[in-house]
């Protein structure tokens, strides 16, 4: 797991905690990232593995997933993208088997199909392919090997929300 803010560490740690018969690796980014989940629910929203952290202004034109402290660069660049005029969701995706392990009904729905699809990851391109179909894209490492802040490195691996928002921009063109 994967989460994106406190709400979504304490959500993944009680995921966890409730799962003794199962492995559970909750991994951290060591950079501080801001809260993304400004509405309190009492439902456990980690627990479907994705769910949409932000809706689009009007009918969704693209989709972006993240997960992690990649949401605040999907956040970063939805904003962008609502800006120019183009109605754009995020989803936090802070476990991908728990969401691959749901009904076809709440998958399609949070896949967004007819919209243009757009992952963005820290780590390897690996496993996204499977939300973004072939039409989408993957804002991902390519190599490893570099040290350097998280900032400069997101910026020397053209993971940012200009890069996100540009490979939105591809799609619907």
């Amino acid at each position: 797991m994967r989460p994106a803010d406190a709400v979504e560490t304490a959500e993944c740690w009680a995921l966890a905690l409730a799962a003794p018969a199962t492995p559970s690796v909750i991994a951290l980014t060591r950079q501080g990232v801001p809260p993304v989940r400004q509405a309190h629910t009492d439902q456990n929203l980690c627990a479907q593995g994705a769910y949409e952290l932000a809706a689009a202004s009007q009918a969704a034109m693209a989709t972006i997933f993240a997960t992690g402290s990649e949401v605040m660069i999907a956040m970063a660049a939805r904003e962008t993208l609502e800006a120019e005029g183009t109605p754009t969701r995020v989803i936090s995706v802070p476990c991908q088997e728990l969401f691959v392990a749901q009904d076809e009904a709440y998958r399609a729905r949070i896949l967004g199909r007819g919209t243009v699809r757009v992952a963005v990851e820290a780590a390897s391109p690996f496993g996204w392919e499977r939300f973004v179909g072939e039409e989408g894209a993957i804002v991902a490492l390519s190599d490893f090997g570099a040290s350097a802040p998280a900032d400069e490195l997101y910026e020397h691996f053209g993971i940012t929300a200009a890069a996100v928002a540009e490979a939105v921009r591809r799609r619907l063109n």
